[in-house]
């Protein structure tokens, strides 16, 4: 912004000093004159074009950052292949809302958010200290029965063990809102210290 702020008054001071010279030009009538009128108009002509090329560069490039970021809070990126990314931190306190404490660590997620029905995974690393307060902060309620685990929605990776998961207890909530039926599950394994969470709607 201070650079175009230069340029533009550079731009005005030049055209400034091409209009008082010729103006000296045409009353004292000297190619001298003239010559120099001609230099500080092509210089505040060249300043000009730039300073026009230098603002047009940063609206495009301010207008294609309003457009990736609108874009990002439709469809936000999910990193299933790698942990601990900027956006997986992101989509972590978005969806876990919790602070990503020294013990939150590998943090994975995916979505499937095509089509009318949508579903989030995320697996992570933590202590149970956070897991409680995830189960809290959900207000998630313990299952009676064991493997309260809707595998057929979720996706494959090495981080999400459904195997491993069916095995733990289990903590849920469900909603039903404008004929949504919205669903959390929180599974803790206390021995690895890891974290699984699944969100979906139907």
């Amino acid at each position: 912004m201070i650079k175009l702020i230069t340029l533009i008054a550079a731009t005005i001071l030049l055209l400034l000093i091409f209009v008082i010279i010729f103006i000296f030009a045409l009353v004292r009538k000297t190619k001298r004159f003239f010559i120099l009128a001609v230099v500080f108009f092509l210089l505040a002509f060249s300043t000009g074009f730039y300073t026009l090329y230098f603002g047009l560069q940063k609206g495009k490039e301010k207008t294609g950052q309003v457009a990736r970021n609108a874009f990002e809070k439709v469809f936000p990126t999910f990193n299933s292949d790698r942990p601990d990314t900027e956006a997986n931190k992101k989509n972590f306190r978005n969806f876990i809302k919790v602070d990503i404490t020294p013990d939150v660590k590998n943090i994975y997620c995916f979505d499937d958010a095509i089509g009318q029905d949508a579903d989030y995974m995320f697996s992570f690393s933590c202590n149970p200290e956070t897991a409680e307060k995830i189960i809290e902060r959900h207000r998630l309620v313990k299952d009676s029965l064991r493997g309260n685990n809707q595998d057929g929605l979720q996706d494959d990776f090495f981080w999400w063990d459904k195997k491993k998961i069916n095995e733990l207890e289990s903590y849920s909530w469900d909603s039903n809102h404008e004929g949504k039926n919205f669903h959390k599950i929180f599974w803790y394994d206390h021995e690895h210290q890891k974290a699984y969470y699944f969100e979906y709607d139907l």
